[in-house]
């Protein structure tokens, strides 16, 4: 296949390449490969390469002129063999190194080659700063001047940015939004040094030694914890901080409020997990509260007859089942419910203000 690509002509020694198997440079075998690829349709993430590595290659491109069918054949013959002779390759940055090693370092020594990342590294960091969820950016926005905030604004992608323009109170987004008519002056390299400042100060945040806020946990430990200590431990936290504990309330979902939180649909999926003498507990020990039986019946409602009246038929001959037994089956249940809803399998509706403990 012939390709015609590569340098100016020049009667004085300058980049024609026209001679068969002529000699090239590193710089011009990497433009050749290029062209070639692209002739034939490949993509090629070249926008991952620095800029500086980026600019060499189209200032080669552009320099070249024709490459003979000899040439193009040894450069192609040589680049295959250089690929066929890589044993192992390495994903390249610090990012990629990062990505590659997630779960076998620790959080701490990745904060800190991240937060050193942030200082260091000349790559754009506004696309770092677009990979981040809202919930970081917000308090950013609300942090920094309106000038500042209005530049991460015009950077980020107009969808994107909608979003985070309706999540700031309606003062803020005002002046946010006029901020981005001040902007049209600002040099592109301003503009690099705010978006270097902002992902470098991002990237300092310090670890978290807990993946879930402080309700999420008191919510956890009170969805498993006896009722007796449930209501003990809520009336504490109203008298210490009333706030704090509205809002544990809502993270607390328990056996009774199956029924108007869990979607019909789920429940065969819930109960697949739940082993089948723990389920008869569970239900057995129910039935003493009408709260508590109602959501076994709703268990029972969807899925099919067949099996409920198996369960049935095993709850009426189980017999008594003693407090604790029937607590901690019933846990197990939502332990299942809860377990489904982390994976993202299922969605539970939110608490009514009735549901609260």
């Amino acid at each position: 296949m012939a390709t015609e690509l590569a340098a100016p002509a020049s009667p004085r020694g300058g980049h024609d390449i026209r001679h068969p198997q002529r000699v090239l440079s590193s710089r011009q075998k990497a433009a050749v490969i290029v062209r070639l690829l692209l002739a034939e349709g490949a993509p090629l993430p070249l926008a991952a390469l620095p800029e500086d590595l980026q600019a060499a290659l189209t200032e080669q491109i552009g320099l070249m002129r024709v490459v003979d069918r000899a040439t193009l054949r040894a450069t192609v013959e040589e680049f295959l063999t250089a690929l066929e002779s890589v044993g192992l390759s390495f994903p390249g940055g610090i990012d990629g190194a990062l990505a590659m090693l997630d779960g076998h370092i620790s959080e701490t020594a990745a904060t800190r080659l991240r937060r050193l990342r942030g200082i260091e590294d000349q790559t754009d960091p506004w696309a770092r700063i677009a990979a981040l969820p809202n919930d970081k950016l917000i308090p950013v926005m609300e942090a920094e001047s309106a000038e500042v905030a209005a530049v991460m604004l015009s950077k980020l992608p107009v969808p994107r940015a909608a979003e985070l323009l309706g999540m700031l109170p309606g003062d803020r987004a005002r002046r946010v939004a006029y901020a981005v008519s001040l902007t049209a002056g600002i040099a592109p390299e301003t503009v690099l040094r705010i978006g270097q400042s902002l992902a470098a100060g991002l990237a300092a945040e310090p670890p978290r030694a807990f993946a879930a806020d402080p309700v999420e946990r008191v919510g956890a430990i009170l969805n498993v914890s006896a009722s007796v200590t449930r209501d003990e431990v809520l009336r504490g936290l109203d008298t210490e901080d009333a706030a704090f504990a509205a809002r544990v309330r809502k993270a607390i979902f328990t056996y009774a409020h199956i029924p108007r939180r869990l979607a019909a649909k789920d429940v065969p999926r819930v109960l697949r997990l739940v082993d089948q003498p723990v389920l008869i507990a569970a239900m057995a020990g129910a039935a003493a509260d009408p709260a508590t039986a109602e959501a076994s019946e709703f268990l029972l409602a969807n899925i099919s007859q067949r099996m409920a009246a198996s369960v049935r038929e095993e709850v009426a001959g189980r017999g008594t089942v003693k407090p604790k037994d029937a607590e901690e089956a019933m846990n197990a249940v939502i332990g299942a419910i809860r377990g489904l809803e982390a994976a993202g399998e299922i969605t539970l509706e939110p608490p009514a203000e009735e549901d609260m403990p």
